[in-house]
């Protein structure tokens, strides 16, 4: 009797189904995992660049004044080329007195900004008018696309039909097909444009007067690569 009891729940044990594969794939079926990546090319439609002033001068407020006088004229040049006030950002803003070098004991005063320009056509003439209109301190310009994910949206589209393409493939060299698609999993746009800093200008850069006019800078916005990757899980079957 105690033979029959044991062997009962060994029995059962037996009948009941196995467990799911948790990766999702069914018992006649096969894995494939597949990595790809899928590229878009934009024109940018905005340029970023960091300008301003530094003055030195005998004393705090006269360094002060003249670079408030500079900087007003150079805010006019932008407001003539069609800049917004929301386009424009303060970013730094210091007056100090210099305890080194040939302007020992004097005082340096900087105002930067950054300017969005929304208009590529003008970014040259942007740079070729703040710098007539007393900037002395400028980067840039860094381009950028407004719509950085709608940008990418055809980088997405291909990188899954490469990774669809490339499963069958595979399945068709083992004498299968592509039955269903288990997961996507977004791997993220990589490879991005690296952002331009301001570059530093000498005491002499700043203290010199304005340039000359001259004609307007060249500016070539090109294109700029979007390069994203995905992974796609894929289960095989006959």
């Amino acid at each position: 009797m105690r033979i029959f009891a044991l062997s009962i729940p060994l029995l059962l044990g037996g009948c009941q189904a196995s467990a799911p594969d948790p990766r999702g794939v069914k018992g006649n079926e096969t894995l494939l995992t597949v990595s790809a990546s899928g590229k878009a090319e934009t024109r940018p439609d905005e340029a970023r660049l960091q300008l301003g002033v530094q003055s030195i001068a005998p004393t705090a407020d006269e360094a002060s004044r003249g670079n408030r006088e500079k900087m007003e004229r150079v805010s006019a040049a932008l407001s003539r080329l069609g800049v917004k006030p929301d386009d424009l950002q303060t970013r730094n803003l210091s007056l100090n007195r210099i305890d080194y070098g040939r302007d020992k004991g004097r005082f340096r005063a900087e105002n930067i900004v950054e300017v969005t320009l929304r208009d590529m056509s003008r970014v040259g003439d942007a740079v070729t008018l703040v710098t007539e209109a007393g900037a002395n301190v400028l980067s840039g310009p860094d381009l950028r696309i407004s719509d950085r994910e709608g940008s990418t949206r055809s980088a997405y589209a291909a990188a899954y039909r490469a990774a669809r393409s490339r499963a069958d493939a595979y399945a068709g060299a083992a004498g299968l097909k592509v039955k269903r698609v288990l997961g996507i999993y977004d791997g993220g746009e990589y490879a991005a444009p690296p952002y331009l800093y301001p570059r530093p200008v000498s005491v002499e850069q700043s203290a010199a007067a304005p340039p000359p006019p001259v004609a307007a800078a060249p500016f070539n916005p090109g294109v700029t690569t979007s390069e994203v990757r995905v992974r796609v899980d894929f289960a095989l079957g006959e």
